[in-house]
């Protein structure tokens, strides 16, 4: 639930927007509050562990969740859906590293592949159902039932949750050691609260032609370097970020990050294309991109299973190869792509998550302590959630960089003295305009407006190319860097274990 609602509500924003009466700039606070509430508890979970006991935190923040997606739904105003969808947001926050750490230390050391395959098909498979799912629920019943869904699904996991989760004795134990680290706390929020903010409103804000970006900007940048300076020498730090210090989990948190780049970039890009060019309608294109879910729901348990096999560098090797091939693929769109072209991309991007996900969860973890797993999967999300801001934010400028870009190129075959375009505005301009009856002036300018609106439209599929491209490319560099990773000192005792 916690993943699906970073992007089921987006769909019905223009539903909300109309219901609300919002301006556009306001009623995209209903994602970034959610989003800055999101990022900025992740890395507390550990903390917060310590304090409250792993399993009350999980459930108050589950009950948290829960109350406050009814409370979305009934929200009032513009201003109250925005409270609402921070503390929507913290819920979400706690629960995803939590969960995490709680399968970790449930499923026993011949099914830690497994575990981690389980957690991804929530992980991965919430963003990429959510526009279908949200623009399905808008469609036959009203905006308000994409929080209202989760309501009865929250009590039900409150009950199993009460029912079938205990704390580990370590975790019961280190609760009297738990300090209050205030100025990493006041450092931490400040900083990852502007950094948010700047990535989720720079592109309608014109990046750092606004002032309002600049300071953002500036604020995150002091905030976050005094909050790694203060960590690094606290003795009892809110972050663990000493834990950075292990190359395998380092490794493994970079490239999660670039995972999420890819996800949240590629959930953000291929709608536009569906249906700005395509002409595709939002459902329609929502059910176009279902395949690469499709494929990792079972895929991401057999991948668990498969891990104890083929082992780490394999199978994330053979993860970026499988997954980088798939925006390389997409860079080959054009206003002709069939059903079939599209569905490819998809299905091969789904498998090569599936493998990438489950080996790189379950070998970066495996060097951390029990007892400092939940600080490590709150780094984890941490880097993957701020990935996928990372790459919608910088894809999305690139995108308009790059069809300005394209037009200027294209600009140039707009002459007359190109042969092609000359004879081809002459027959417009001749037999299709002034031939029926339109005056030769209005002919004139229908027919470079004609020519104006093609240049335009083959410039944005060159520009979509350049950034399916681009995003490729990412996982080829990251391949390097599989060969640093550690294979999974237990990995040949849980394969035993496991036929036995």
């Amino acid at each position: 639930m916690g993943a699906l609602d970073t992007s089921i509500v987006n769909v019905a924003l223009p539903y909300i927007r109309a219901n609300m009466g919002a301006t556009v700039t306001e009623i995209t606070w209903i994602s970034t509050g959610y989003i800055i509430a999101l990022v900025i508890v992740m890395p507390l979970t550990a903390w917060l562990s310590q304090i409250f006991g792993r399993k009350r935190l999980y459930m108050a923040c589950l009950a948290l969740f829960t109350v406050s997606s009814f409370l979305c739904g009934a929200a009032w105003s513009l201003t109250s859906l925005i409270v609402f969808r921070v503390i929507q947001g913290i819920g979400a926050g706690v629960m995803m590293p939590v969960q995490q750490a709680i399968l970790r230390e449930t499923y026993p050391p011949h099914q830690q592949g497994l575990a981690m395959g389980i957690f991804g098909v929530a992980v991965m498979i919430g963003p990429a159902v959510g526009p279908t799912l949200g623009g399905w629920i808008t469609d036959n019943y009203n905006w308000p039932w994409i929080f209202y869904v989760n309501v009865p699904i929250g009590f039900i996991g409150l009950w199993m949750v009460n029912s079938f989760i205990h704390d580990p004795a370590h975790a019961r134990a280190r609760r009297s050691e738990a300090g209050i680290d205030a100025a990493g706390i006041i450092l931490l929020t400040v900083g990852l609260a502007a950094l948010q903010t700047v990535l989720e409103q720079g592109q309608s804000e014109d990046w750092f032609e606004s002032r309002f970006i600049i300071a953002f900007t500036v604020v995150a940048t002091i905030a976050l370097l005094a909050f790694v300076w203060w960590e690094l020498r606290a003795e009892k730090p809110v972050v663990e970020l000493r834990l950075l210090r292990e190359a395998t989990f380092a490794i493994g948190t970079f490239i999660g990050g670039i995972l999420g780049v890819s996800l949240f970039a590629s959930m953000f890009l291929l709608p536009l294309f569906l249906q700005e060019l395509l002409g595709y309608p939002a459902l329609t294109s929502g059910l176009v991109m279902m395949p690469r879910a499709l494929v990792m729901v079972p895929l991401m348990p057999i991948a668990g299973l498969l891990y104890n096999y083929v082992g780490t560098r394999v199978m994330i090797g053979a993860g970026l190869l499988i997954a980088g091939s798939a925006p390389l693929m997409m860079a080959r769109f054009n206003l002709d792509s069939t059903r079939m072209d599209l569905l490819w991309p998809q299905m091969t991007q789904g498998i090569g998550f599936a493998l990438i996900f489950v080996a790189l969860s379950t070998t970066s973890l495996a060097v951390i302590d029990r007892r400092k797993l939940t600080a490590a999967t709150g780094l984890y999300n941490l880097v993957r959630q701020l990935g996928g801001s990372f790459g919608t934010a910088i894809f999305a400028s690139m995108l308009t960089n790059q069809q300005q870009v394209a037009r200027a190129q294209l600009v140039k075959f707009i002459s007359p003295y190109r042969p092609a375009y000359a004879l081809q505005s002459q027959t417009l301009y001749q037999l299709g305009l002034v031939g029926r009856g339109i005056n030769p002036y209005d002919a004139q300018v229908k027919t470079l407006k004609f020519f104006e609106g093609i240049v335009n439209q083959q410039a944005a599929v060159l520009a979509f190319d350049h950034t399916f491209f681009v995003i490729g490319m990412l996982f080829l560099i990251c391949l390097p860097l599989v060969l640093l990773l550690k294979e999974n000192p237990h990995r040949h005792l849980d394969r035993h274990a496991s036929e036995a």
